[in-house]
């Protein structure tokens, strides 16, 4: 059995179904409990509360079929530069990792809606960024430094050496306006 605090008892729930085939079960109090098997006496996990006295609490059990359904707490998406890992996604915002291999670069890109901000985490990141007056900016970026990119300017990241940065912007993951792009997927460049 393994402790968790409850913010997190729903990622845990997920992140330990794919690990045991028969499920697991939470109790969503304040400290959660999360167990590697099917609670006894019909769905209800017998947990020590604050007193000290056993009691049931209503329980959430997670099948790995059940679990196939709510969204990955984290998730891989290949891409022709590198990879994103999606780490978190919910309607108020999105968090994931980058990791551009050297010498690749993204999308000359822009967003209507998303606003979001970086942090290289290792090696070097070269961003193209748009300024107030509309001219194109580019800046060399080393572990620990930081951007927001705001709605509507024109960006593009390239990766001097293998690198991965942080990103959290809002949860608009779809709204991206490609403007050039080496792999072919922009409309200019198709």
């Amino acid at each position: 059995m393994r402790r968790v605090r409850r913010p997190a008892v729903r990622q845990a729930c997920q992140f330990y179904a794919d690990r045991f085939p028969r499920g697991v079960a939470a109790t969503g109090l304040r400290p959660a409990h999360v167990c590697s098997r099917r609670p006894k006496r019909g769905g209800a996990l017998l947990t020590a509360g604050e007193t000290g006295k056993p009691r049931a609490a209503g329980v959430k059990f997670w099948t790995p079929e059940r679990r196939a359904t709510l969204a990955p707490v984290s998730r891989r998406v290949d891409k022709p530069w590198g990879h994103e890992e999606i780490w978190a996604e919910t309607p108020r915002y999105l968090g994931k990792i980058l990791a551009i291999r050297s010498g690749k670069r993204l999308s000359l890109q822009l967003h209507r809606k998303k606003d979001e901000a970086i942090y290289v985490l290792r090696g070097t990141l070269r961003l193209t960024l748009e300024n107030d007056a509309g001219d194109l900016e580019v800046t060399d970026l080393g572990p620990g430094a930081s951007r927001r990119i705001v709605p509507g300017r024109r960006h593009r990241f390239e990766a001097v050496s293998d690198c991965e940065l942080c990103e959290v912007s809002s949860p608009e993951i779809d709204d991206v306006v490609r403007l050039e792009d080496d792999y072919g997927r922009a409309p200019a460049s198709s």
